[in-house]
Formats: structure tokens, sequence, C-alpha cells
């Protein structure tokens, strides 16, 4: 009777207990902030000042760092995730505006638009390695995450510049379509892919030889073409489907990651710029510069279920369990 009320009791407890839930980062353009919403709850926990223009943001691995680039600061902060503590402020070059996180944690690929080169910081060291000269303006940077390839893409240069992430040297240009964005990798490396704003078009790559294996074009009933801008993607674990936002258009399209076609669209906030997944993948996270708010979409309901108001011109997301 007693291991049987302890079960029970046990039981009841679980029930009872709270659910966990993600923490989800936002940069606030205007606002100089960082903003931190429950994932579950759909709710603003708090806004924090963290330097002029914030905008890329991303957590390391354990999820205990987040960095955040600080555009007109001229550096990349890292900051406790729990404490939202500023640990380091990093040598980024001038006008961070995106980067990536090296997969092995030694590294920082920042791309700077201003100085048309990529600035390389050794993250233990705190310091600049190395710089690579690129196209005009770069923007969109992506790392592997088998560690061979860091791509840059250079906005008025239409370029993509694959980089040997041994070498830390470029070994080929690839011209794209205007205004190329966002870069991302799918999780097992084999493809990249690729958003152009003003051709509003998502190319895919082949990532071992470096070849186009389709390009997505997008439409959408009663939105003028000039508004279709694609700009941030991902693209899911098991490459099942990939998410595209679509700024002006105030759409993400949904795409199917294997026959790499467009099966939906949905309506989310005003000029919405990057998305997150949750770390399970069931829920992901827009940025919605215009409307100043966030997007929930449910994913496995295949809808978006809320929207949260967070400050002026969220760019950046980054979500931790």
């Amino acid at each position: 009777m007693k291991i049987l009320c302890f079960s029970w009791l046990a039981a009841a407890a679980l029930i009872s207990a709270p659910v966990s839930a993600e923490t989800v980062y936002v940069t606030l353009e205007k606002d100089d902030a960082l903003a931190i919403v429950d994932g579950a709850s759909g709710k603003l926990r708090k806004t924090v000042k963290i330097g002029k223009r914030p905008r890329g943001v991303a957590l390391s691995a354990d999820g205990k760092t987040l960095y955040v680039a600080i555009s007109d600061d001229n550096t990349i902060i890292a900051i406790d995730s729990h404490s939202l503590k500023t640990l380091a402020r990093l040598p980024s070059g001038a006008d961070p505006e995106t980067f990536a996180l090296d997969p092995k944690g030694e590294y920082i690929y920042v791309s700077n638009e201003d100085d048309n080169q990529v600035t390389v910081l050794d993250i233990s060291k705190r310091k600049a390695i190395k710089k690579i000269a690129v196209g005009l303006e770069p923007e969109g940077i992506a790392a592997s995450p088998d560690g061979r390839w860091v791509v840059c893409t250079s906005e008025t240069t239409n370029m993509a510049h694959w980089i040997d992430r041994g070498k830390l040297e470029i070994v080929e240009n690839t011209l794209v379509d205007p205004r190329p964005r966002a870069v991302a990798f799918t999780a097992d490396s084999q493809q990249l892919w690729l958003s152009s704003e003003i051709a509003g078009t998502v190319s895919v790559f082949d990532a071992n030889t470096r070849q186009p294996l389709k390009k997505i074009s997008f439409r959408i009933p009663g939105v003028t073409q000039e508004k279709i801008q694609p700009v941030g993607m991902v693209i899911d674990r098991q490459r099942h489907y990939a998410y595209v936002a679509l700024g002006p258009a105030n759409r993400v399209a949904v795409v199917d990651a294997q026959k790499l076609e467009v099966i939906d669209y949905w309506l989310v906030g005003q000029r919405v710029w990057n998305l997150a997944f949750s770390p399970d993948q069931q829920r992901l996270y827009t940025t919605n510069g215009v409307s100043n708010d966030i997007s929930i979409a449910d994913l496995e309901a295949r809808k978006v279920t809320r929207s949260v108001a967070v400050g002026q011109y969220p760019w950046g997301v980054a979500v931790k369990p």
C-alpha cells in the first residue's frame, strides 16, 4: 500500500510540475535592446538595453552564451544567457550585421558590410585572427555543420563566396541572383540554400560540387511580385521542410525540402526578417520588423497561432531550451 501511495504522489507531482519552456531572444534595432520572450506562453518577460542597433544573434552549442552583433558599436558581445550580463566584447570589424558560429566552437565568422570583408574571430582569444576580402556589401554568412565550408554572400557583387574553413581562404565565387541575402546549410551539410531578395528566389546548391540543384520561386495570390523578397531561412534537421521569410509580402513560405517545391504560405507580421526553430522543432518564431512583433507558428498544426509585441524593429532571433 505504501508503494502504491508513493507512486500516486509521484505521478501527481509530475503532472502538476510546470512544463519547461524555451526562451526566445529577439534583437530590437530601434530600441538598442534585447527582448526576452517565454516561448510556451508567448509572453514578453523583459527587455534589456545592450548597445546601438543589435541585429544578428546566435547561441553557443551549450546554450550558455548568447552572441549579438551590435552594428553601430562595431562589436559582437557575448552575454550570459541566464543572467544577461555581458561577458566580453569581441572586435568584429566595422558594422557587423550577420555572423556564423563555428561548429567546433572556435571561431565566429562576421560579415562586414562597410569593409567588404569577412572577419574571423577567435572566441577564446577574443581577437580577430584573419580578414578575408569578399565582394561588395557582404551580407548573409553560414558555416557548414561538417566544418568544411563558410559561405558569405555579397549583395552588390551578386556572389556566394565559398571559403575553405581549414585554410580560411576563398576557393570559389559563384554568381547568383540579384541581392543575395541569407544562406543556410542543411543539417547534413549536403546542401546550401541562398535567398535573393530582389530576384524573389531561393537557390539550392549541392555543397560538394558547388553546383545549383534548383531555383525556387514564389507566387502569392493578391501580392505583387516586387513585395516578395526572400530573406531569412531555416531547414529542419530531417530536411523535410524549409521555411522562408518573404519580407514585405508578410508571409513565410513553407517548402517541401525534398521536392524543392513551395507547398504553403503563412501570413505573419509586417516585414518578416528572420526565423528560428524551437529546440524540438515543434514551433517556429519569426521577427516582423515593421509591425514590431514576433509570430509563433505551431509546426504540427501547420499554422500561425499568435503574435507577441516585443519592441521596435525586431530583427534577429535565437531560441534556448
